[in-house]
């Protein structure tokens, strides 16, 4: 598959010398694909990896998995989420289980000690083990063993691309990015599921699909407003304490709904605006270089919570050495302010 290309927008300084630059490829697009800006390649597939989870959450909502199960509106925003295995992540997770009537053993995701440095040194302290509870996609396996259930699908396969829970998923996915399922690259995502790959321009329609609720037929419209409403009512269920997707739907009080991704993707949905963003960190490291980039956008796209001020240091995070001095910054590089405003 054709690798993408970016634009080198994201530097890291160390002293007065930048060190280090990172390629990124972006894209805000309306409900109907029009491209309001784009840095770099948009139209090679890349996969999104966690950044589709609030559509696989949604292709199980509108197969009416909450009405099935009572789901609350917690238990979505995790089946939304990358939780950082924080007790009441695991908790929400747990909960979806037993209301479909499995325990943790049903999970395929495998087990990693959490995200949360304060979660998993209160584990290592106990003596306890980390079971697939803490995976960070848990509450994405719960979710699709909860469609397999309502569909009647072999929950033992689940995670097999040819499953009807998984068939739905994609299906759901396809037509909200103006895709054929039949013709997606397919991969396998790092927690087992199948993970597709579609370009940003695309993925940032979907977006904006998502936060205007148009061009979408209803029931699907319906299911993404729930996931969406969950996600922005209970941010911290979607990644987790001081994490950057969370703190910044919290600090957008509901207008921005947003999902970061592994090897460096992230879509946002700016709900008043009815666009959506998605761009991707060309060799991987969103860590680093995700939120300079979303903050940059968002700034470009006149959404108020650029100016939030416990968004500004992800908009340009601080480099400290070992002994907690401040060395340096990751900052978007000056050509970045410079296309958006030409475009």
């Amino acid at each position: 598959m054709q690798q993408p290309s970016g634009a080198p927008i994201v530097e890291v300084t160390r002293g007065d010398i930048v060190e280090s630059v990172h390629h990124v490829a972006a894209c805000a697009a309306t409900p109907r694909g029009d491209i309001v800006f784009a840095v770099g390649d948009v139209e090679t597939p890349v996969f999104l990896r966690s950044t589709a989870k609030p559509f696989i959450a949604a292709a199980a909502l509108a197969a009416g998995v909450r009405e099935a199960f009572d789901l609350s509106m917690h238990e979505i925003a995790v089946m939304c989420a990358s939780h950082s295995g924080e007790p009441f992540h695991v908790e929400a997770v747990r909960s979806i289980l037993r209301k479909i009537g499995l325990d943790p053993s049903a999970l395929q995701c495998g087990p990693h000690l959490p995200y949360n440095e304060g979660a998993a040194h209160a584990m290592l302290r106990a003596g306890d083990e980390p079971s697939a509870l803490h995976n960070n996609c848990s509450g994405k396996h719960a979710g699709i063993l909860a469609l397999c259930t309502v569909l009647g699908a072999d929950i033992a396969t689940y995670l097999d691309a040819a499953n009807p829970a998984q068939q739905a998923i994609l299906a759901f996915c396809a037509r909200i990015s103006d895709d054929d399922p039949a013709t997606w690259p397919l991969g396998v995502d790092g927690c087992g599921i199948p993970v597709y790959a579609t370009g940003l321009r695309k993925a940032a329609m979907a977006f904006a699909r998502f936060a205007s609720l148009t061009e979408l037929a209803p029931r699907d419209a319906m299911a993404l407003l729930t996931a969406r409403d969950a996600m922005v009512s209970y941010p911290e269920y979607v990644a987790g304490t001081g994490e950057f997707d969370s703190v910044l739907m919290h600090a957008a009080g509901g207008a921005i709904a947003c999902k970061a991704g592994a090897e460096g993707v992230h879509g946002v949905a700016l709900i008043p605006q009815g666009l959506g963003f998605a761009s991707k960190v060309v060799d991987g490291t969103g860590s680093r270089a995700r939120a300079p980039v979303t903050m940059g956008a968002l700034r470009a796209l006149g959404a108020p919570a650029a100016a939030a001020t416990e968004l500004r240091a992800f908009a340009e995070p601080v480099v400290y050495n070992r002994a907690g001095r401040a060395v340096g910054a990751i900052r978007l590089s000056a050509d970045f302010a410079v296309e958006q405003a030409s475009t």
